[in-house]
């Protein structure tokens, strides 16, 4: 377990960079935090870049100025470092809620470490699937 640690989820970095939001962008900038994150998310995050700054109301140059601050915040995985065994947890608690989410959730496992995401469908679709170890 790495102590005073998250595994943050696309949706959590998508809230931190609408400017109502910035108690979140707040903590990965000011915060002693540890940070992970699979590197699906930047990948993610350029998918809906027009819908974020649509969004956002962000310029382009604030945009990446955000997004940059944030992702040099999170360490980042590649799915190969992450355990067979977690990656299956993670499909079978996923799989009928949202796959998309099955490589967070596999390194929050695989870590040992709570998941942080806004995604309220997801926290209540694993909880009912008695995973519990979100931050908050």
């Amino acid at each position: 377990m790495i102590t005073n640690s998250v595994v943050v989820d696309t949706n959590l970095v998508f809230s931190a960079l609408i400017p109502k939001a910035s108690q979140i962008r707040d903590i990965f900038f000011e915060s002693n935090m540890n940070f992970y994150s699979p590197n699906i998310l930047i990948s993610e995050i350029y998918k809906h870049k027009d819908k974020l700054l649509k969004s956002s109301k962000l310029t382009e140059s604030e945009f990446y100025l955000y997004f940059n601050g944030i992702i040099e915040r999170i360490n980042f995985i590649p799915m190969d470092f992450i355990g067979i065994e977690s990656r299956q947890i993670a499909y079978d608690l996923c799989h009928d809620v949202d796959i998309k989410d099955t490589p967070f959730v596999a390194l929050s496992i695989d870590f040992a470490i709570p998941l942080w995401t806004g995604d309220k469908k997801l926290k209540d679709g694993l909880r009912q699937k008695g995973f519990h170890n979100f931050y908050d």
